[in-house]
């Protein structure tokens, strides 16, 4: 009779501990299943990132909607700088050929203002006056076409530049949290004036809290 007693105790023992070591095992995977990691944008790794390649930085900040804006300023770019290159060498070439002494060197007469137009018209012996107007019209082309291009380099410098700066702002406030230390109120009040009258009004109040 003692020993069933002492064997019925062992088996409520062992059922206990293997309750309590499912709790805990529940709690345990309660809590691991619960935590959520935010992310945490870094701006120095943000500004690397875009230094390495642009839209980088854009897409660790996960701004995607940025990048086609990125790209659509580079390749406009681009397509400036090789419209302005083409521009300025046929120019060049054209200026090249209608002022040396090589009579098969005549690369001009492709030229919208001379294309089709009897040469004779702005021969140098026959009519200078005419000659050195057209010659005078390339030239400013070409330091039109020159001008232009060069700022298309720059502006490619620049616009990368953008892009590195607003991946690193992005970063810098993309954890940026606006709490309640900081409320701004807005209503109506009765404003005194001289002789007794009130009149209607907006008050704006800023509460900072510490």
């Amino acid at each position: 009779m003692i020993l069933k007693k002492y064997q019925i105790i062992l088996i409520v023992l062992i059922l206990q501990l293997f309750c309590i070591q499912q709790n805990m095992v529940a709690q345990d995977s309660v809590a691991v299943s619960t935590v959520k990691h935010r992310f945490q944008a870094d701006p120095m790794r943000a500004t690397m990132l875009a230094v390495v390649f642009p839209g980088l930085g854009q897409i660790y900040n996960r701004k995607y909607w940025k990048i086609p804006l990125v790209y659509a300023g580079l390749g406009s770019l681009v397509y400036a700088i090789g419209f302005n290159s083409s521009h300025y060498t046929t120019y060049l070439q054209a200026f090249q050929d209608y002022t040396d002494d090589i009579p098969a060197t005549r690369r001009y007469e492709e030229l919208p203002g001379l294309k089709g137009l009897d040469p004779v018209l702005y021969d140098r012996e026959k009519n200078f006056s005419t000659y050195t107007y057209y010659r005078d019209q390339m030239l400013r082309m070409v330091d039109y076409y020159k001008r232009y291009r060069d700022l298309s380099y720059i502006g490619i410098a620049g616009w990368y530049l953008v892009s590195i700066l607003d991946a690193n702002v992005d970063a810098s406030l993309f954890n940026y949290d606006i709490s309640d230390n900081l409320d701004i109120a807005v209503f109506p009040m009765h404003l005194p004036l001289s002789g007794g009258y009130l009149v209607t009004g907006i008050n704006v109040s800023v509460k900072v809290n510490f």
